[in-house]
């Protein structure tokens, strides 16, 4: 990892500036994906299906016996670990579900809003080298407590042409039914445009490769509407001097093990702190299995040593990172100054790992400094809002000057003339 001094606050971005892919290229590649699965349907995804994962299909669709019976092909404490993992996350998604309420903004204007289940959603689980069924969980859940009349799943088919037990169990205690063998741009494709076997939705969730993030973005221009725009996962860790070398260390190479594009930084103002860090992750990096994709991680890789707290702080909110860890004496302090983050884990036996399983919140989060203006998943994803309004003749009486004056003032003579036809009209007329 590259050590820096806070370079100030002009010269911050250039110095943690995330590396740039050249996406021309993608993009192009899933444009004609796009328009092919687009004309095309199934026998496009068919045809991707055994071009990019080596895979011939007869039928796209999981049968259900198949997600029922995935239950039998996983050891025990994993199936146990997954449902305390179910169960932590729905209570945490069920207590922040949206409320409903009701407000008179003044006699006789009563106005209130509720919430509306998406219709129809899809949810895309990466294969890639790692079969993630935790993101079966951090994505079904919330919708399905939102109450989404229907849940598509894709995700890559593996060598023997089914999906992961692990992925399918998820699928299953989760109460979804519809999991396609389809994997890549051509999944968010199908979702985006609807195939003969797989259904367009309104809406698509889910991480993926530089690929499925241009898919999606082009998904959104053709009205699909997607959970938000995200690029590699990022982690920061900010440690005092008190902080343990070997925790950071782990932390920092649980997100470098992602892929060789991940973002990891760390922060302090003790370079011997730094110094110490290094030295463990050189060490832990060798009993790592994934240690090649960390080592890749690890060379774009950034220690930030800062002259005080005030600078830490600004480094933190000048990034905007996906997941944030604070492992200081005053973390829960410090947190309540960050402004921009997806996640902060508070402490020094709060790893990243918790939240990316099982402590509750959601690992679905923006990355790329989308945490300036994005939050993660949450139920509300999964809903719209819809607002309304009623006003009686007494109400109209004291509000409709207001409208009129500020229509007539806009040139919309039209909106104030529907005010002044029900003020002029008998009190019973309708």
């Amino acid at each position: 990892m590259k050590t820096i001094s806070f370079p100030g606050r002009e010269k911050l971005s250039e110095a943690l500036a995330r590396p740039q892919n050249n996406m021309e290229t993608v993009w192009r590649q899933t444009e004609k994906i796009m328009q092919d699965v687009a004309r095309r349907g199934d026998a496009a995804l068919r045809a991707y299906t055994e071009k990019f994962d080596g895979v011939t299909l007869k039928s796209l669709k999981t049968p259900l016996d198949e997600i029922r019976q995935a239950e039998a092909q996983l050891p025990p404490a994993l199936k146990e670990a997954m449902q305390k993992a179910f169960q932590n996350i729905r209570t945490f998604h069920k207590a922040d579900m949206p409320r409903p309420g009701r407000v008179s903004t003044q006699p006789g204007v009563e106005c209130w809003w509720a919430y509306r289940p998406i219709e129809r959603v899809g949810l895309y689980i990466p294969g890639g080298t790692a079969p993630l069924f935790s993101t079966v969980l951090m994505l079904s859940i919330p919708a399905r407590l939102a109450g989404c009349r229907e849940i598509v799943l894709c995700t890559p088919p593996q060598q023997s042409g089914a999906v992961h037990p692990a992925v399918l169990y998820a699928a299953d205690l989760c109460g979804i039914e519809s999991v396609y063998k389809v994997g890549g741009a051509q999944a968010i494709a199908a979702m985006a445009s609807g195939t003969a076997s797989i259904s367009r939705v309104d809406k698509i969730f889910g991480p993926g490769n530089s690929y499925v993030f241009a898919a999606k973005q082009q998904a959104a221009r053709q009205g699909v509407a997607i959970d938000m725009p995200a690029g590699p996962s990022e982690v920061m860790v900010l440690a005092d001097g008190d902080a343990n070398p070997v925790f950071i260390a782990a932390d920092l190479l649980a997100q470098a093990e992602h892929s060789p594009d991940a973002q990891v930084i760390f922060v302090t103002t003790q370079s011997e702190l730094a110094a110490a860090v290094n030295n463990a992750l050189n060490r832990q990096l060798q009993d790592l299995p994934r240690r090649d994709i960390a080592a890749r991680a690890l060379e774009n890789g950034k220690m930030v040593i800062c002259r005080n707290r005030a600078e830490m702080l600004e480094t933190v909110n000048g990034y905007a990172p996906e997941h944030l860890i604070l492992n200081m004496n005053d973390a829960r302090a410090f947190s309540r100054q960050v402004q921009h983050a997806g996640s902060v884990f508070i402490g020094p036996y709060t790893p990243e790992a918790a939240g990316d399983y099982a402590s509750g919140t959601n690992h679905t989060l923006p990355t790329a400094g989308y945490a300036r203006s994005f939050s993660g998943v949450s139920v509300a994803r999964f809903m719209k809002r819809i607002t309304y309004q009623s006003i009686s003749r007494a109400g109209l009486e004291q509000l409709g000057p207001v409208v009129r004056a500020m229509a007539e003032a806009e040139a919309l003579q039209g909106h104030a003339q529907s005010v002044a036809v029900r003020l002029n009209s008998p009190a019973e007329g309708r």
